[in-house]
């Protein structure tokens, strides 16, 4: 590897390398979002536009616990 290259950073293969996986993360979960529909994604709002304590957020405390 050249001095030069590390200096600089990001090297022409690896920012290719992460643009794609980049490019396939944000495929994935553009499919996941419509597989979910806007309904569901509706449904878990609160009314008043406040906080929610949803099941998502209940699981995401329980792992905070474990630490």
């Amino acid at each position: 590897m050249d001095d030069n290259e590390t200096k600089r950073g990001l090297g022409r293969r690896e920012f290719l390398r992460r643009a794609g996986l980049g490019a396939g993360a944000a495929g994935v979960a553009t499919i996941a979002a419509a597989a979910i529909g806007p309904d569901a994604i509706a449904a878990e709002r609160p009314k008043d536009g406040g906080y929610a304590e949803t099941e998502h957020v209940k699981r995401y405390y329980a792992t905070l616990a474990r630490f």
